[in-house]
């Protein structure tokens, strides 16, 4: 048996090596997954806000995952800000985070409370389940609710979804934050 070898270049300390830093990404994945707590620091929209993390450093830009608020601009849009604002604003959360969205943002599942954020927004009728393709989303069943009661957004009349809002006027301008 050829022994350990002094210089680490030897086929044993390469896949020693990959295993290492395979381990600690899987660990640093998983980890991001478990999440994070904090303190909601700004609402940017209705389904954008800002969390400190607890852990410390600068507060995280995130969208929440499964919902669709009407945009600042929009009918409406200044409403919902003005709900997640009542629901999160200098409350603590629990972060759980799926991915980053196309704009940076961190897509991520946000209890207070130990309550779902998206799903209150849309009980609220502040914002819609997010659809894509045939799926109505994860929170129909809360939307549907919203609708027959005339909640928020949809108390009257038939409100415009967000992406058709903005293919029809372009994006809001940027907000300040």
């Amino acid at each position: 048996m050829k022994p350990h070898c002094r210089d680490h270049r030897c086929g044993r300390c390469s896949v020693a090596g990959v295993i290492l830093v395979a381990t600690l990404l899987i660990a640093t994945s998983a980890h991001s997954r478990l999440g994070y707590a904090g303190k909601v620091s700004h609402v940017s929209d209705g389904d954008t806000l800002w969390v400190a993390p607890d852990a410390g450093g600068p507060a995280r830009k995130l969208r929440l995952d499964g919902i669709d608020a009407p945009e600042i601009c929009q009918p409406h849009g200044e409403a919902s800000r003005q709900a997640l604002a009542r629901l999160a604003l200098n409350r603590r959360v629990e972060v759980r985070v799926r991915r980053q969205d196309d704009y940076g943002r961190e897509l991520a599942h946000v209890k207070v409370d130990r309550q779902d954020l998206g799903a209150l927004m849309v009980r609220e009728g502040q914002a819609w389940s997010y659809r894509w393709r045939n799926h109505p989303g994860p929170y129909a069943a809360e939307e549907a609710a919203a609708r027959q009661a005339h909640r928020g957004l949809f108390a009257a009349g038939r409100p415009e979804l967000p992406r058709d809002f903005r293919q029809r006027h372009g994006p809001c301008p940027a907000p300040g934050r």
